[in-house]
């Protein structure tokens, strides 16, 4: 027996173009006891839909019973939004951007630092001379402040 009309409906049906009387006709084929070998995989596809309308459908008291374990009788309490939590993001992410500037400067100062004593450089900074703009080069008072000042005399009694 030919079954090109069949398959040409099949293609058609993979390409969404068949109409609802050609996938009916796809239905009554396949619910036939004698299908093909080649079209058997396709069967339980077009079978299906009219296997579950068979099937006993949910009974009378499935409503209620859903109803009963959705409708719980505990009242749900809404808890105020403190400003502290609606600010930990914020600190959250304060907090990462503070550990990882201080583990960029420490990587830094590593790969900075030379082979010699630390406490040697430490010294050489702290001795070292800047050469800028000096307050005591440019302030107007010409006598010295210290020695302008006069001892108070003590009152012993």
């Amino acid at each position: 027996m030919d079954y090109k009309y069949i398959e040409q409906l099949l293609e058609r049906y993979w390409q969404c173009e068949t109409t609802l009387e050609e996938e009916h006709i796809l239905r009554t084929f396949f619910s036939q006891k004698e299908v093909p070998a080649a079209l058997l995989p396709y069967q339980s596809l077009f079978v299906y839909e009219q296997e579950e309308r068979q099937k006993e459908p949910l009974g009378d008291d499935f409503d209620q019973r859903i109803l009963a374990q959705v409708s719980e009788t505990a009242p749900v309490k809404a808890r105020p939004l403190t400003l502290r939590r609606r600010l930990m993001p914020l600190f959250k992410a304060a907090a990462v951007v503070a550990i990882i500037l201080t583990l960029g400067n420490a990587i830094q100062v590593a790969f900075n630092m030379e082979d010699n004593d630390p406490a040697v450089n430490v010294a050489e900074e702290l001795n070292k001379t800047v050469d800028g703009p000096s307050v005591a080069k440019s302030d107007s008072i010409r006598i010295d402040s210290m020695q302008a000042m006069q001892p108070i005399p003590v009152l012993v009694k």
